[in-house]
């Protein structure tokens, strides 16, 4: 490869990468938002209390703003797939167009209803306002199941033939349904709950810590987080079946994550570590820990990097990284859950200590650098192929010159769109408080 077409993918790969890693931040919230904010309404409706109408009102405006971000980077993303990835859409747009058709259907469904949801506060009975919200749910879930099947059968290539880099025989059905689809989806799905719960419950974290301790900071910070800690546990078992996954079905993807050098029996788990010239140095090793955790026997055979060519083995130094520091945050996270639990199980309520709001007001973006983290294992950790095993990334990238000026132009775009959205998004919480009049019971909890 020349210097200039190596310059063009290492370009195109930038600004997927760029791309991606901001739209996924705003399409969980679409994932998630919808469902809390609807509970909130619920709860007002049943019990009364003007605290939960006023978050539902302010989660709602936030939903919307967020939408209409994430329309924006989502149809950017479109775009970059056809323009920066031709040898990808040329040669399989037949096999995975079917999960993007259908998370465009999903899409439209979200906006529609989305639309009734926030001009309709005053327009509709309270149930049937309510109601209108359940399709944005069930379209906001869909949308990133299809989407990451898409992703998935990057991962697990499925329903078609090759015949001459030609893909024949195709199966759209069979290739949604890969055998990557069941663990990644739900693995995506659950985090985006995680996501959305920590960052919302952080912003009435630190208002509770500058005192603000009224029923309306309470509730809004109770609400989203309950939501995140109860599904944290549950998503340390499903980063379980998702690993089992790559170490039955990717093994280069695993050695990489962990540093393995050499394929071995009763392979141990490093802990930190640099790779240096085919060696993973100043690591921590559990004897034994990688056979278990892989293959559930502390003597079972884990396949290392030397059974991989040089030019198919992604780079140890990024992979490994990410996906230690996205194990971290979670059993971080799930630390803070169960201390949340303790204290609701010791005092009925949240532990009183201001340490856990300090660590809850900093949940929200150590769930977000999880999130990245987690798609940067998943992504980088699939190279040097675009399609595993199947089509190399630098065969996939347009061959046309000047990609980077699309990079220039697309980091402008989102950097515009970042303060935008961080102004609209400050202005919304200056706004927002609990209507009057309120009881005083109320105002105390």
């Amino acid at each position: 490869m020349l210097a200039a077409e190596l310059s063009d993918l290492i370009a195109a790969r930038t600004q997927m990468a760029l791309s991606l890693g901001w739209h996924i931040i705003i399409a969980s919230f679409g994932v998630a938002m919808p469902a809390v904010t609807l509970f909130a309404e619920w709860r007002g409706l049943r019990t009364g209390e003007r605290a939960y109408t006023a978050l539902a009102h302010t989660w709602a405006k936030v939903m919307g703003v967020l939408f209409a971000v994430g329309a924006v980077s989502g149809t950017i993303l479109s775009f970059e797939m056809g323009l920066l990835w031709p040898g990808l859409m040329g040669a399989f747009g037949d096999v995975i167009g079917l999960p993007f058709a259908m998370e465009g259907i999903a899409f439209f469904v979200e906006a529609i209803f989305l639309g009734i949801y926030l001009y309709a506060w005053d327009r509709l009975p309270p149930r049937a306002h309510l109601l209108s919200g359940l399709p944005i749910c069930v379209a906001g879930v869909a949308s990133a199941f299809f989407v990451v099947s898409a992703n998935a059968w990057m991962n697990q290539p499925r329903g078609f033939d090759l015949v001459d880099g030609r893909a024949t025989r195709v199966d759209p059905w069979s290739a949604m349904f890969n055998p990557a689809t069941p663990p990644q989806t739900v693995h995506m799905i659950i985090a985006a709950f995680l996501v959305t719960g920590f960052m919302m419950a952080s912003v009435y974290a630190v208002g509770m810590l500058r005192g603000r301790r009224d029923r309306y900071h309470r509730l809004g910070f109770l609400v989203p987080f309950t939501v995140a800690a109860l599904l944290t546990p549950v998503q340390v078992v499903v980063g379980d079946w998702a690993a089992h996954f790559v170490a039955d079905y990717q093994p280069a993807k695993l050695a990489a994550m962990e540093g393995l050098a050499r394929t071995q029996q009763g392979a141990p788990l490093s802990l930190g570590g640099v790779y240096v010239d085919g060696e993973l140095r100043y690591a921590v090793e559990i004897p034994n820990g990688l056979s278990l955790l892989a293959h559930w026997d502390p003597d079972a055979e884990v396949i290392g990097l030397d059974r991989f060519p040089a030019d198919e083995r992604a780079p140890v130094n990024v992979v490994k990284p990410a996906f230690q520091l996205m194990v971290v945050i979670g059993l971080g996270l799930t630390a803070l859950a169960a201390w949340f639990a303790l204290g609701w199980r010791l005092r009925r309520g949240p532990p009183r200590s201001r340490w856990f709001l300090r660590a809850a007001s900093v949940a929200g973006v150590a769930a977000v650098v999880a999130l990245e983290a987690g798609w940067v294992t998943t992504e980088v950790g699939r190279q040097p192929w675009i399609v595993y095993d199947v089509l190399r990334t630098a065969d996939a990238v347009n061959p046309a010159p000047g990609l980077a000026n699309g990079l220039i132009l697309v980091t402008a775009v989102y950097l515009v769109l970042t303060v935008s959205t961080v102004a609209v998004l400050r202005r919304l919480a200056l706004g927002a408080r609990l209507p009057e009049p309120v009881a005083p019971q109320e105002a105390t909890g």
